[in-house]
C-alpha cells in the first residue's frame, strides 16, 4: 500500500463542505473517493489538511490516501482528473510515506474577497461578498494588524477539538484595488490553525468597522472579552479560498 499526497483546487459551491457526509449528500470528500474508487477499483478514505465549510472554495488543499498503484504517480493524476467533476481538480501528486496532511502542517494560508459596486454582479456572485457600503481600507489594515502574533481568539470561532483557543498568526493584511465601478477588498490570513468560522469572523467584524459600524475600540473590545456570544459578524462562505498549507519539507 503506497501514501500518495496531493494537492486539491475546488469550486465549493454545488458542495456541502469538503467532509464526507450521510450517503446522498455531495461534497467534495466523496467526489474525490468516488474517483479514486473508479481508477484503481479500491475503497479509499482521504486525510485533509482542513475541512472547509459549505460553498468555501480551495485552491491549495493538500490530501493523502493510500492505494495500491504500479504506474507512474503521473498517470494516477491525469486518469483522476480524467474522471472528477469539473469543478475539482488535482494540482500534483506524489508519493510521500508517513506523511499526514494535517497534523504535519505549520501554517495554513486562508484569502476572503469583499467587493462593492453601484451594483451587485453576477460573476462575483459565487467569488465574494457584495457589500452596499464602501469601505474604508486603511482602518481595516489597523483591524487586521491587531490579529498578528498569539493571542486567544475565543470571540471568533470554537475549537474543533479541546478548549484551546490560542491561535499564532503569522500574517493579517488587506489588498484594496479597483476594476472599473467595482472595489475590490481582499483580506489575506495566514496562522498555525483556525477555529471553526474564524476567518469568516475576522471578516465580518472587520468589514463591520470597515463600514463605520463599529470603532477601533468597539473591535478591541469585542476581540479582547474572548466571548464568542459579542461577535454575532460572520461573513458569508462564497468569498472564502483556502491558498495554501506549508509544511516543514516546503522548497519556500
Amino acid at each position: 500500500m503506497l501514501r500518495f499526497r496531493a494537492t486539491l483546487a475546488y469550486d465549493g459551491s454545488a458542495y456541502q463542505g469538503f467532509q464526507r457526509q450521510a450517503e446522498g449528500i455531495p461534497t467534495v470528500q466523496w467526489a474525490v473517493e468516488c474517483a479514486i474508487c473508479k481508477i484503481t477499483k479500491q475503497d479509499v478514505t482521504l486525510l485533509a489538511a482542513g475541512r472547509t465549510d459549505t460553498g468555501v472554495h480551495a485552491v491549495g488543499q493538500v490530501i493523502t490516501f493510500d492505494v495500491e498503484w504500479r504506474h507512474d504517480p503521473a498517470v494516477l493524476l491525469r486518469a483522476l482528473n480524467a474522471v472528477l467533476p469539473d469543478d475539482i481538480a488535482l494540482q500534483d501528486i506524489q508519493r510521500q510515506d508517513g506523511f499526514h496532511p494535517r497534523y504535519d502542517a505549520v501554517s495554513r494560508r486562508y484569502c476572503y474577497t469583499v467587493i462593492h459596486a453601484p451594483q451587485r454582479h453576477p460573476l462575483w456572485h459565487k467569488r465574494a461578498w457584495y457589500v452596499h457600503q464602501p469601505l474604508n481600507h486603511n482602518v481595516m489594515q489597523q483591524t487586521a494588524a491587531a490579529f498578528v502574533g498569539q493571542h486567544d481568539f475565543a470571540a471568533f470561532g470554537n475549537p474543533p477539538q479541546g478548549s484551546n483557543t490560542i491561535r499564532q498568526v503569522f500574517a493579517s493584511s488587506w489588498r484594496y484595488e479597483q476594476q472599473e465601478q467595482i472595489q475590490i477588498y481582499r483580506y489575506t490570513v495566514e496562522a498555525t490553525a483556525f477555529l471553526h468560522h474564524m476567518v469568516r469572523r475576522m471578516v465580518g467584524i472587520q468589514v463591520e468597522v470597515g463600514r463605520g459600524a463599529l470603532d477601533f475600540s468597539q473591535f478591541m473590545m469585542i476581540f479582547q472579552s474572548a466571548d464568542l456570544a459579542r461577535n454575532q459578524f460572520i461573513a458569508p462562505p462564497q468569498g472564502l479560498v483556502l491558498e495554501k498549507v506549508r509544511y516543514s519539507d516546503d522548497n519556500e
